[in-house]
């Protein structure tokens, strides 16, 4: 009876082949079995080195997309000098909010936690856009902090939590855009 059992038990050719193919499968981590189209026969994908040889994320491009691009940009057009600092600042943090998705400095005693300089190259090609627009536009400081303010409407991320004196210019900012 033990005999019969064996036999039973024995794989057919296919069922060996499948368990083989099972087995590679499962020797080397990213990496993937597929069938040649032109061959027919198997071949192995690295997928890991297939991903990380893309350029996701090119830091040359996001060096001059942040500094020659929005930072010259908005140092630049917004008004200069000492009487227009909280302006800036308040235009400056809309555009970090945004670069650092939705991360404010209000969440964590004056510390945001993340740099926008580190950004998603998408983030700051969203926002150099908006930048653009506005240079070859109106130029003036209210527009652009309502458009940034927007933005961050638009991705739910929220505005700073400023003290009260911010919080009036803020208004006031948001005001004057509308004239």
């Amino acid at each position: 009876m033990e005999k019969k059992i064996k036999k039973s038990e024995a794989l057919s050719e296919q069922d060996i082949e499948r368990m083989e193919l099972l087995r590679k499968a499962n020797d080397k981590v990213g990496k993937q079995l597929t069938i040649g189209s032109e061959t027919g026969s198997i071949e192995e994908i690295d997928e890991i080195r297939e991903i990380i040889g893309k350029d996701f994320e090119n830091p040359e491009e996001k060096y001059n997309v942040y500094y020659v691009g929005i930072r010259r940009l908005l140092m630049q057009y917004l008004p200069k000098g000492k009487d227009f600092k909280e302006m800036r600042d308040i235009i400056y943090d809309e555009k970090n909010i945004f670069l650092n998705a939705g991360k404010k400095k209000s969440d964590n005693n004056g510390i945001r936690k993340s740099d926008g300089r580190m950004s998603y190259q998408s983030y700051m090609n969203e926002i150099l856009d908006i930048i653009v627009a506005w240079v070859g536009g109106s130029q003036n400081a209210f527009q652009l902090y309502k458009l940034l303010y927007d933005l961050n409407d638009k991705h739910s991320y929220g505005h700073e939590n400023y003290g009260e004196t911010t919080l009036s210019i803020s208004k006031a900012m948001m005001t004057l855009s509308e004239q």
